[in-house]
């Protein structure tokens, strides 16, 4: 008989945490029709004036920029990932590489701090029992604020359970 796997436990919070992205793929599709359009039409006029050698440096500055760009708009591997159960907050991060890494805290003792610096979007820090772990380094103030409140909100109704007791019912 093959033994089955045990089911993870059910998760009270989740997040997924991925850098910005500053152009969708169509705005990039569109970028790069700009960046052609508006080098082809330099070349051409270039051509026109009898300034042909132009023409090779204006290529090969259109090949490298949207090599760039097509580096730049690679879609993201990295991302943090945060998976409240009962039993711990497991916080798994992989990197722009592909590595993973995992951070498990107890939810028990866990505590939800938003670290003021000055002139600097504040730190979202879970300190538990001596570990500290930032999370979110990559979101604005804004965001770090709501996912503050909302990792806050799971801890708490984690650790203050709500019963239905139909005797106590009026």
């Amino acid at each position: 008989m093959i033994p089955e796997a045990a089911e993870p436990p059910p998760l009270l919070f989740e997040a997924t945490i991925v850098p910005h992205r500053s152009l969708s793929a169509r705005g990039l599709a569109i970028g790069l029709a700009v960046i052609g359009g508006l080098s082809s039409l330099t070349m051409t006029l270039m051509w026109l004036l009898g300034a042909w050698p132009v023409i090779g440096f204006s290529g090969v500055e259109i090949a490298a920029a949207i090599l760039l760009i097509r580096l730049h708009g690679r879609p993201p591997r990295q991302a943090e990932l945060l998976l409240l159960s009962h039993g711990e907050l497991r916080i798994i991060r992989t990197d722009g590489k592909g590595r993973r890494r995992e951070r498990a805290l107890d939810p028990a003792w866990l505590n939800v701090v938003l670290e003021d610096r000055p002139g600097r979007v504040p730190a979202l820090v879970l300190a538990a029992r001596g570990a500290r772990e930032e999370v979110a380094a990559q979101l604005g103030e804004a965001e770090k604020r709501d996912l503050s409140e909302a990792l806050g909100a799971a801890l708490h109704r984690l650790r203050h359970p709500r019963f239905d007791n139909p005797q106590l019912r009026g």
